[in-house]
């Protein structure tokens, strides 16, 4: 679609890169995401917005929004079926961050205290693009892998089992899925509080989904009879402020910065930028800049236990455990003041690079150990050593 004059676009702050690559399309204007309101965009063209913004009628109905880009992998934050009725332009960034809160969920499993990942069983609810990704990664750790995932078992995928049976042969899982509800396999509050009782009293839950995809207070009740041995959420209900009990209780907390990596919040942002040029009929000129210039890199000690120098390596390429701490000093903040402090958390979230900018030396005649470090993501090189 062409237009006559400059083109003005609408964009959340904490797009990365978001007044470089839009520039190049028309006049931007930096919003915080939370905080755009109709009156933000109605002489907008193009709107660019990550999961705080909720894109429905109320936001775009006085508008001339024509192009709306979502920087995430979900989209229910955005009223899609209200965009194609007004014939509304929408891309979103499937996959951006995958590999991101895949190897959230590996630094989260080394870092509840596992130490033998080869007589633990991972149940992974929903087998996409994520679930996928962490099926490999957990498998290299030497972990059994069981999936649920519905729709595609209907599509005859082989090897899926029931969620029942699941929860009850699982000492972790964790949840991949979309946040649905009314409709078949719908995923709110998917895990609650008769759900939760099928777990094994010592496992672990993960959330890297969506908040409502665990009913927290079901959850809360859990982990405080003992119920549960523990749980990692990066989501939550009632984002941006979370329940403090339920922040006490929980093992490690993060403010939804799983897939916070570099690397897949500026392939977010490059997606949508060749969306909007596609939908403006303009040849893409914006080049996502590198992020090879900060490579690091570790010697493999093959004395050690894998899961004792993988839990090293990771911690030095993405230490999970720093962004605990950063949000349990939450806890004692009044609700607002809370929530305010959970999106400041998000929006000065400081680079963080996936593992594959960490290069691991290991020693000739243990490709077993290269084949494991490659599959979880790292980069590897042989010393003759």
């Amino acid at each position: 679609m062409s237009y006559a004059g400059a083109v003005q676009i609408v964009a959340d702050e904490n797009i990365p890169y978001a007044k470089d690559a839009f520039s190049g399309l028309g006049e931007v204007r930096l919003i915080a995401g939370r905080e755009i309101t109709a009156s933000d965009v109605r002489d907008a063209d193009l709107l660019m917005v990550r999961s705080v913004t909720r894109v429905n009628a109320d936001l775009i109905k006085e508008s001339r929004v024509r192009f709306v880009g979502s920087a995430t992998i979900g989209v229910d934050h955005v009223d899609t079926a209200h965009l194609q009725e007004r014939g509304i332009g929408f891309a979103y960034a499937p996959g951006s961050n995958a590999n991101s809160v895949a190897e959230y969920v590996i630094a989260a499993i080394l870092a509840v205290g596992l130490r033998s990942p080869a007589t633990s069983t991972l149940g992974i609810i929903g087998l996409g693009r994520i679930g996928s990704l962490v099926k490999k990664k957990a498998r290299a750790l030497g972990m059994k892998v069981l999936a649920n995932d519905p729709p595609l078992e209907r599509a005859g995928v082989q090897g899926l089992i029931s969620l029942k049976e699941l929860l009850h042969a699982s000492d972790i899982v964790t949840c991949h899925v979309p946040l649905t509800a009314n409709v078949p396999d719908g995923t709110f509050q998917l895990l609650n509080h008769h759900t939760l009782a099928m777990l094994r009293p010592a496992a672990i839950l993960i959330n890297t989904a969506r908040g409502p995809v665990v009913d927290n207070a079901a959850l809360l009740d859990a982990l405080s009879t003992g119920s549960l041995g523990g749980a990692v959420l990066d989501v939550w209900e009632g984002e941006p402020s979370p329940d403090p009990a339920l922040m006490n209780a929980i093992t490690l907390g993060t403010a939804h910065i799983a897939g916070y990596s570099m690397d897949g919040k500026v392939h977010g942002t490059h997606m949508l930028y060749e969306a909007a040029c596609a939908f403006l009929e303009r040849k893409p000129k914006w080049v996502k800049p590198a992020l090879n210039d900060a490579n690091s890199s570790a010697m493999m000690d093959v004395n050690r236990p894998l899961a004792d120098v993988l839990d090293t390596l990771i911690a030095h390429s993405y230490d999970i455990r720093r962004d605990a701490a950063a949000l349990r000093a939450l806890v004692r903040l009044s609700s607002p003041d809370r929530g305010k402090a959970f999106d400041r958390l998000r929006a000065n979230y400081p680079s963080r690079l996936e593992f594959i900018h960490t290069t691991v030396t290991v020693p000739s005649g243990h490709q077993d150990i290269r084949e494991a470090l490659l599959n979880i993501g790292f980069a590897v090189q042989e010393s003759s050593i």
